[in-house]
């Protein structure tokens, strides 16, 4: 086997421990399944990518010279079914190609992408722009006989996980940012139409996104996979660059951001704020569990602004 030691980032490592034995199991057998597929795909498995966080994924080349990447996901983390069957459905446009998998370990053997969007230096609302693009060329009808989570389930398991969280970790924003959440939770989740949704990513960020040389666009990579309205895909860059927003009013730049998205997109500004400002909360409270605080300090300055927002 090529690869070498292996030498997981700490996230990988905690999502692996979140996993009880089953992670241990895997870790521990990871060398000669890595050993196995190299054999029974005809690959060569070279460097780690350094920001996995929830599968080992690696460079990989072909017997041909093909460069590729080699996807194996954590065991007993759901998304993983959801990201195959997604790809699958996606055939490379606005998504990775899926060149083959093995459904017995979940591995997936990927085309080779470019740099991440977040590492090319360009100017936020560039990013923004170009994220957009990649989403209305992704976005796709639900295809026949197909289940994914809806709109109306993510936003019960955000508000159920606000409700809980909040109060098991010391309360760390104010009561009036928790109650602003949990109604825009009940408004998403109401509002939830399926002739309105679509195949959507789930967490479209810029280090989600990368160049694809050939062409000089953008597919994603990582897709939780939800059938929910565009609105959510949308609001990733609302709860993304907190260090812009508290540069200057957070609430003037947060509105000019969802504005920006609105006109990229169509999408009607008080859905995109609404879910942004529930997945900027959520994110806040996961970096206070899991870390970084810093993190987790500015989602919460930023969500703390935007709770007195009457409307948008």
């Amino acid at each position: 086997m090529s690869v070498g030691p292996i030498q997981l980032r700490d996230k990988v490592l905690r999502n692996i421990s979140a996993q009880a034995e089953a992670g241990a199991c895997w870790l521990e057998a990871l060398p000669s399944l890595l050993g196995r597929l190299e054999t029974e795909w005809n690959i060569q498995v070279g460097r780690l990518f350094p920001n996995a966080t929830e599968a080992f994924v690696s460079e990989a080349v072909t017997a041909d010279g093909q460069p590729v990447a080699l996807k194996i996901p954590i065991p007993g983390l759901v998304k993983a079914d959801r990201e195959r069957s997604l790809l699958q459905t996606a055939s490379g446009r606005g998504y990775v190609r899926l060149l083959r998998h093995d459904a017995n370990n979940g591995a997936m053997l990927l085309e080779r992408l470019g740099p991440q969007l977040a590492s090319l230096g360009l100017p936020i609302e560039d990013q923004i722009r170009i994220i957009c693009r990649t989403l209305q060329r992704a976005w796709r009808l639900l295809p026949p006989d197909v289940r994914y989570p809806t709109g109306a389930e993510k936003a019960l398991e955000m508000s159920s996980y606000i409700s809980k969280a909040w109060p098991r970790l010391g309360r760390p924003c104010s009561e009036r940012v928790i109650e602003v959440a949990l109604r825009f939770a009940e408004a998403r989740r109401d509002g939830f139409n399926p002739a309105e949704s679509v195949l959507a990513h789930g967490d479209p960020h810029a280090w989600n996104t990368l160049l694809e040389p050939e062409t000089n666009q953008c597919k994603f990579v990582d897709p939780d996979g939800l059938f929910i309205e565009r609105a959510h895909d949308l609001s990733i860059a609302m709860r993304e660059w907190s260090a812009e927003l508290l540069a200057g009013d957070p609430v003037a730049l947060g509105r000019k951001r969802c504005a920006l998205l609105s006109h990229l997109t169509g999408v009607q500004e008080s859905a995109i704020w609404q879910w942004g400002f529930i997945e900027r909360l959520v994110n806040g409270l996961r970096y206070m569990e899991v870390g970084s605080e810093e993190n987790a300090v500015e989602f919460l300055a930023v969500v703390e602004a935007w709770a007195e927002v009457k409307t948008v």
